[in-house]
């Protein structure tokens, strides 16, 4: 039996709190552990917390489950702490993230964690989960802070310049390249030690062992990388984009062509806007939300199945693993985590938080060095550090003119004139949930 806390926060997530809860009834290392659902919108955690209530029930309470809308309450002796929340709604600035930088001439092909419409989601978000750090530095301070709220390196940056706390963030998008990789090698990916490098969203694999041998694979990779994802192509991961990236920069690039796209000034040139994934996005939170209700609705007629309300496989997100990881002590590899850089890329600045490989013991999550990445890779990875440099500095400096600035050096802005332009059209639209910039 183990005696710890977790912490969910944004447990009334319809995605967040089922597919946690998934993993935490999967594991047969939480036996006793205490898991806190917290949320402030109290509806969608109740709704969230019965059905999972419910769920314990059918496996034997092997968890004690906790709820409360207080983030004090929530806090109190808490050891890890996942946070998931997104400020406003989701959607609806989706929608106006992607379309209005369009609208005044801004290349970007997405708008979710990169672009100007990143650059909104950043100015949204961030100081809401600083305030949800800053509680946690005073009511729990040596817990692990997970984030998972994007876009991802913006808010991680922000809390490590504000906090002392331990904060890792943690992206799903290596499980792209972890699905391909054992059909090109030919090897299970338990036995495959994966070296990737970079930014979150915008990383590349640097290197690929056998783990067993030490047996250097990157060869066999480059031999037959190219032939397999032009087989497998798909306009919403791996596509034209990855494979100029990959003949241009000569490691590949993992992350898949939208989501590095919001990167690159010259994405635009290999991919159509991304209008069709916004939509796909909104289809499936509105289908897990259905989902979900008609769960909740079978609970409430008492109609309990047999085997839960949850999936009997994993999501495949690495919070749960990680803390298990982190109380078992394991000594364990994890090929992708966000972190500071603190000298582990020698050549990206290092006021940054970078993705890369840890090693995760009961001391914590600790980032494993790198070096020096290739010059040109380190050439394009700096371009939007530096974005997310000015960013972050423009909201908690509550600054207009730096969030002007930061949406004006933006590869897929590059005008003033533009960022104006964008910066007042959504300013109006959503001053409600935004910085008091002046």
């Amino acid at each position: 039996m183990i005696d710890t806390k977790i912490v969910l926060v944004g447990a009334g997530s319809v995605m967040f709190g089922p597919s946690t809860m998934t993993d935490v009834y999967l594991s047969n290392k939480l036996d006793g552990a205490t898991i806190m659902m917290h949320d402030i919108d109290k509806e969608r955690l109740g709704i969230i917390f019965e059905l999972m209530d419910a769920e314990n029930d059918i496996k034997g309470n092997k968890i004690t489950l906790e709820r409360t809308t207080n983030r004090k309450e929530a806090f109190k002796d808490a050891d890890f702490i996942i946070n998931s929340i997104t400020h406003g709604p989701r959607f609806t600035h989706w929608w106006q993230d992607y379309k209005i930088p369009r609208k005044h001439g801004s290349t970007q092909i997405m708008g979710e964690c990169g672009g100007p419409g990143g650059i909104f989601q950043a100015f949204r978000n961030i100081l809401p989960i600083i305030e949800i750090v800053k509680d946690a530095e005073k009511i729990c301070p040596d817990a692990l802070f997970i984030n998972y709220s994007n876009p991802l390196p913006y808010i991680n940056l922000a809390i490590k310049r504000t906090s002392e706390i331990k904060c890792i963030g943690l992206c799903h998008q290596i499980a792209i390249l972890n699905h391909h990789l054992p059909n090109i090698i030919n090897m299970p990916i338990e036995d495959l030690k994966l070296t990737v490098v970079g930014l979150n969203h915008f990383g590349f694999l640097m290197g690929l062992e056998d783990s067993k041998t030490g047996k250097d694979l990157i060869p066999e990779f480059n031999a037959r990388a190219l032939e397999h994802f032009k087989e497998k192509e798909n306009k919403w991961e791996i596509s034209t984009l990855s494979f100029e990236v990959y003949k241009r920069f000569k490691f590949w690039p993992h992350a898949g062509d939208n989501h590095m796209g919001e990167y690159l000034q010259f994405a635009h040139e290999f991919l159509e806007p991304q209008e069709s994934y916004v939509e796909y996005g909104e289809q499936v939170g509105t289908g897990l939300h259905d989902k979900i209700m008609k769960k909740y609705k079978i609970l409430k007629r008492g109609k309990i199945p047999r085997r839960g309300f949850l999936p009997q496989a994993t999501p495949g997100e690495r919070a749960i693993p990680i803390i298990e990881e982190i109380i078992t002590d394991a000594n364990a590899y994890e090929s992708s985590v966000n972190y500071p850089n603190d000298g582990f890329i020698e050549n990206l600045p290092q006021d940054l938080i970078v993705e890369g490989p840890a090693l995760v013991n009961k001391k914590g999550v600790h980032g494993i060095k790198y070096g020096t990445l290739p010059s040109d890779i380190a050439a394009i990875l700096r371009i939007e550090a530096s974005v997310q440099d000015v960013v972050v500095d423009a909201v908690l400096n509550q600054s207009k003119e730096l969030a002007i600035t930061a949406l004006a050096i933006n590869p897929n802005v590059g005008s003033f004139e533009m960022a104006e332009n964008i910066f007042d059209e959504m300013f109006e639209l959503q001053k409600k949930y935004l910085p008091d910039f002046k």
